[in-house]
């Protein structure tokens, strides 16, 4: 159940406020309730004789200067604050000639029950609790043994009143400590989704380029003696390749980082600025990784320089996509020519991007030999997976009846994204 804030100008009013405003309500109650009011015939209560007397009055004055104490004292030491304004509560009843504490004066009581069941670890509420109930228990105790008469009833109503402000106390403690694991969950889920996200970045970046290097290196050693011009391109390829491998990594590296350095900027934005912090920032977000569709045309050339033809294919009117969606359909796109560099033992394959009005489909098909499998325990189809599904899309992927392999994911755009634009 979710907990209900206060309005923010209650929520300025600390504790020990409410609990003296209780005192002084109650105060004014009791009086009220001793004198005859317009329109009635009687008071309600009859007052005792001493009421109006000086010892009557030092009591009550006794009795307010405890409970004020009490109320000042709540927020730091709670179970003293309690045992004041039990104090103060004994003493205001003897002055009124009763048999039982009145719910009156226990309102105060009730209301320091629940603040400190609420904000205090459950066994100091107990405490409080069990405090609160031993007054009333003694009381009564010791009004029998001086041969005097007790109001049983009275007594368990005000018990009643006490154990139920400490349950509401403690229903208000248990929410916001089940509202403080949440969040703690929440934060440590979306640590996870960022790892995990990175994991995938990183898998699908450093495989395309392993497998690209792969081919480069070994086309390069196979003509290096009849083909040193080729075999040199070859070399060059394979060190343009390693050095986006290296950036793309450390991209991945300043990811990892971005975290703590955000939260020491937090901390740090009262003071004056760092430039070298500064440089660091703009340099971190010129790092940051920005491929997107537009960049398969580089990812075609790169491939095919490598040995296996890409055929790109666009349908629908091209437009701007969201980064994320962007990002994710480059990625599924990467990793699917990766597997086929790997696994196909084909020369080709054929990519072709739609884009229909709510959604930007992507395919990629080979003819080659089929590996891999819905089933497939690599990393590569669960992390495209992985992606589609974050987004709310669909994909498949799976060896094609006629031969071969194709993997389909169908991206969910936003309406607002839909616009078409000129590329």
């Amino acid at each position: 159940m979710p907990a209900m804030p206060l309005p923010p100008r209650l929520k300025l009013v600390p504790p020990g406020a409410w609990v003296a405003l209780a005192w002084c309500a109650s105060t004014v109650f009791t009086f009220l309730a001793r004198v005859r009011l317009p329109g009635e015939e009687t008071a309600n209560e009859f007052a005792a004789v001493q009421f109006y007397r000086w010892d009557g009055l030092l009591f009550l004055a006794v009795s307010c200067v405890l409970a004020l104490l009490g109320s000042r004292r709540l927020h730091r030491r709670p179970l003293s604050a309690l045992a004041l304004l039990l104090t103060a509560a004994g003493f205001l009843t003897t002055n009124l000639a009763v048999g039982a504490i009145q719910l009156a004066q226990f309102l105060a009581v009730d209301l320091a029950l629940y603040f400190i069941a609420a904000g205090r670890p459950r066994r100091t509420g107990v405490t409080a609790l069990c405090m609160a109930l031993a007054v009333l228990v003694l009381w009564e105790s010791l009004r029998l043994l001086s041969g005097w008469g007790i109001g049983t009833l009275e007594e368990l109503t005000v018990a009643l009143t006490a154990f139920v402000a400490w349950l509401l106390g403690d229903a208000s403690h248990r929410t916001r400590e089940y509202g403080e694991t949440l969040r703690a969950r929440a934060a440590t889920q979306a640590v996870t989704d960022e790892r995990l996200r990175i994991a995938r970045e990183m898998h699908d970046m450093v495989a395309h380029s392993i497998g690209i290097i792969a081919l480069q290196a070994g086309a390069a050693a196979r003509v290096v003696h009849t083909q040193p011009d080729a075999a040199r391109e070859a070399m060059t390829a394979v060190e343009t390749t390693g050095r986006e491998t290296l950036s793309g990594l450390r991209r991945m590296l300043v990811a990892l980082r971005q975290a703590d350095q955000d939260q020491d900027q937090d901390q740090d934005q009262d003071q004056d600025p760092d430039p070298d912090r500064a440089r660091a920032a703009a340099e971190a977000a010129q790092l940051r990784p920005a491929e997107g569709l537009a960049d398969l045309g580089r990812l075609a050339a790169a491939t095919t320089a490598a040995g296996v033809r890409v055929d790109v294919r666009w349908k629908g009117a091209r437009r701007q996509l969201p980064p994320d969606i962007d990002l994710s359909a480059f990625r599924i796109v990467q990793e699917s020519i990766t597997n086929v560099v790997r696994h196909a033992a084909t020369t080709a394959c054929r990519v072709t991007v739609d884009y229909l009005e709510e959604y930007v489909a992507v395919e990629v098909i080979d003819d080659g030999r089929g590996r891999g499998s819905t089933t497939d325990t690599g990393f590569g189809l669960v992390g495209m997976r992985e992606r589609v599904a974050l987004l709310h899309g669909e994909f498949t992927a799976g060896p094609r009846p006629e031969g071969g392999f194709r993997v389909t994911a169908r991206l969910p755009v936003p309406a607002t994204e839909t616009a078409a634009v000129a590329v």
